[in-house]
């Protein structure tokens, strides 16, 4: 970490700081200053964040009274739809759900590497998005050997909770036939699953309310369902029903025959009447007559009929939680979200401003419980940035730890489905430009992203390649600043303001336990010219307070006045201890190098013909900008990146006035000796 030291020099934007810099210009060959004071003994306590299961999760929600809710997704058929759902996820982690489950379907290659399969939708639920994942399967037409190879794969992707089902008939036939080589009830599952793989994975079975449409009896349904629990299930989740008394008195029947782990209801909110006639006839459910007399007149008014379930929907939860007899809600979303949402929101709950553990979107997968640092510069790609550590074993705890040279994974494929920019071609090249002219015309991208202004298209720009979201609350508070500085060539990619001890409750930059601080320092992360760097170079010497870090694509120019390993805190929080979440890191900012300049190239100059000026222009600035990134280390103090990004360009303005005068000089001297 540098000494941190006051800074003489007046703000460069100032005529006051003019006749400085063109003293220290005078001065100078133009050879940057080489300088670095290292505290090699600071240390900071470390912060375990933990793993709690699902299990542990429902178990503890119920005995605070917290309610909860849950959402059943089925995989997508188009690899569109896959980018589509992951975006739903993000949209629907926002509300703070306990988990979410993925559908298993045996004619889609539910086990396999597919963008839309199961087994993937769920591992990228998991890691990419960020939620606690369950993964449905069946045991239907399978051996013993492929449900254990399933499994496996499973556990591999850090999947550990199961919603273990017969399934439904093998398409074209009318009844079940007997498996020899494999299984004929869920109880056989959950039974393979403990016997395998013991306790890792939280096990749920399917509960019917009215009682499986196969079963002999509603008495007999319920004596097979506690086989499933007495064979290790650990909850239940109910198929759909109409009336809160029929959940009711389904709880209450299980209750006394000694099922005693907790049962969550199953709920679809009626969207449209031609779902609700196709789900009624998959699971052979009757419609109550008083609902069908409302829906029947509506059937073809969909938003009516999708108020009135709302509105149903409401009622029902409202009357299961008066009772005392729903831990939770477990909604069958149907892959829509606008219904559900409505009714969390009626119900309150709908996490408004859901609680950060951390400053960055934490991973779900129990493997990366310890991980509670991580570098700044992924702060806008969470998802690029687990995809390249997901093959590590130990990840950073209370700082970067002893690793010299994290082993991040390539990055070849931007548009792995999960990375994928959720907006189309002709989205994007509306936004960007359908054509660029200069370099000037990428500027004025990015000063469009950060203002919120319509681009010369008339649209408005919600995204860069390195941010495929709007502008966070954070970034906000310095938005205007970084807007003029965008429009001048400075492309911020990432930044964050000062923070001297802010709640930990702010609704802006708070994270971490309520009743604590939270503290940044000044950041600034973006790309520019070699003009600009050549300038900045000379004129930081004047501000000791800032670390920086520049860097060409090539890597072959490298200029830093950091230590060459040692990673820095630039955010941590005082909450009982002291954690430190996120770092600037030498060795990382080198591998986030090929990922950022990759962008350009990847996101942005592949919209356009191979020959084209616009893709030139993109590979013009891909190959000569510089990346940099600044670090103010007086948090205390109101940031001085402006004052140098300032006198950066001060210092351009001075030195081609120089340069003019010597030009003028040495033509004036021709014409006299001429």
């Amino acid at each position: 970490m540098v000494k941190e030291g006051a800074t003489t020099l007046p703000s460069p934007g100032t005529p006051a700081a003019l006749p400085i810099l063109k003293d220290f210009l005078s001065h100078r060959d133009g050879n940057p200053v080489d300088y670095s004071h290292v505290d090699d003994d600071l240390h900071m306590p470390e912060y375990l964040t933990g793993y709690h299961s699902l299990r542990e999760k429902i178990h503890s929600r119920i005995e605070s009274k917290d309610k909860f809710f849950s959402l059943e997704f089925f995989p997508p058929r188009t690899k569109g739809g896959a980018v589509n759902l992951l975006a739903r996820f993000d949209r629907m982690r926002e509300g703070d759900p306990l988990f979410c489950d993925i559908t298993w379907h045996p004619a889609g290659n539910p086990g396999g590497d597919t963008e839309t399969s199961s087994m993937t939708i769920a591992g990228a639920a998991l890691n990419y998005s960020g939620l606690e994942t369950m993964l449905h399967m069946t045991c239907c037409s399978m051996t013993k050997a492929e449900i254990s190879r399933h499994l496996q794969r499973a556990k591999d992707i850090g999947l550990k909770n199961i919603l273990a089902l017969r399934g439904d008939l093998p398409s074209g036939k009318d009844s079940w036939e007997l498996s020899e080589d494999g299984f004929n009830y869920a109880t056989d599952l959950v039974k393979h699953i403990k016997k395998e793989f013991g306790d890792y994975f939280v096990t749920c079975v399917a509960g019917y309310p009215t009682g499986h449409p196969e079963a002999t009896s509603y008495e007999d349904d319920l004596k097979h369902l506690k086989e499933k629990v007495d064979a290790g299930a650990d909850f239940i989740i109910t198929q759909l029903f109409f009336k809160a008394g029929t959940f009711i008195k389904f709880v209450n029947d299980c209750r006394a025959i000694g099922i005693t782990c907790p049962i969550i209801p199953g709920l679809m909110p009626i969207q449209s009447y031609d779902s609700l006639r196709h789900i009624v006839k998959l699971s052979k459910l009757d419609v109550p007559e008083d609902i069908m007399n409302v829906v029947a007149p509506l059937k073809d008014n969909d938003e009516a009929i999708r108020n009135y379930g709302i509105h149903q929907m409401c009622t029902l939860i409202k009357e299961l939680f008066a009772a005392d007899m729903a831990p939770g809600i477990h909604f069958y979303t149907l892959n829509r979200e606008v219904a559900t949402t409505a009714i969390l929101k009626q119900l309150g709950l709908w996490a408004a401003s859901p609680r950060r553990p951390l400053p960055w979107k934490m991973a779900a997968n129990h493997k990366r419980s310890g991980e509670d640092v991580r570098p700044i510069f992924w702060a806008t790609r969470p998802k690029a940035y687990v995809y390249r550590t997901q093959h590590w074993d130990e990840f950073p705890n209370g700082r970067w730890g002893a690793s010299e040279s994290p082993a991040f994974g390539e990055l070849k494929d931007y548009y792995l489905f999960y990375l994928k920019s959720k907006s189309s071609k002709e989205e994007l090249l509306s936004m960007w430009g359908e054509t660029l002219e200069s370099e000037q015309d990428v500027w004025d991208v990015f000063h469009a992203y950060l203002t919120g202004a319509l681009n010369k298209a008339g649209r408005k720009v919600t995204k860069v390649p390195w941010n495929d979201d709007e502008l966070s609350s954070e970034t906000s508070l310095l938005k205007d600043k970084l807007a003029d500085f965008n429009k001048r060539g400075v492309l911020t990619i990432n930044s964050q303001p000062r923070v001297d001890g802010a709640s930990s409750e702010d609704p802006v930059v708070g994270w971490g336990m309520p009743g604590g601080y939270v503290y940044q320092k000044a950041y600034l992360e973006f790309f520019t010219s070699k003009e600009n760097v050549d300038a900045l170079l000379n004129v930081l010497p004047l501000f000791p307070r800032i670390n920086y870090h520049i860097l060409t694509k090539d890597g072959k120019a490298d200029f830093s006045n950091c230590h060459q390993h040692r990673p820095m805190a630039v955010t941590w929080g005082v909450l009982g201890e002291i954690i430190q979440p996120t770092v600037v890191d030498p060795s990382s900012f080198k591998a986030w190098r090929d990922e950022a300049f990759g962008l350009w190239d990847e996101q942005w100059g592949n919209l356009y013909p191979a020959e084209s000026q616009s893709r030139q222009i993109i590979s013009q600035i891909t190959s000569t900008y510089y990346l940099v990134n600044l670090v103010d280390n007086d948090y205390q103090k109101e940031s001085c990146l402006w004052d140098a990004l300032e006198a950066m360009f001060a210092w351009r303005k001075l030195k081609e006035e120089k340069q003019d005068e010597q030009k003028n000089e040495k033509d004036l001297c021709v014409c006299v000796q001429g």
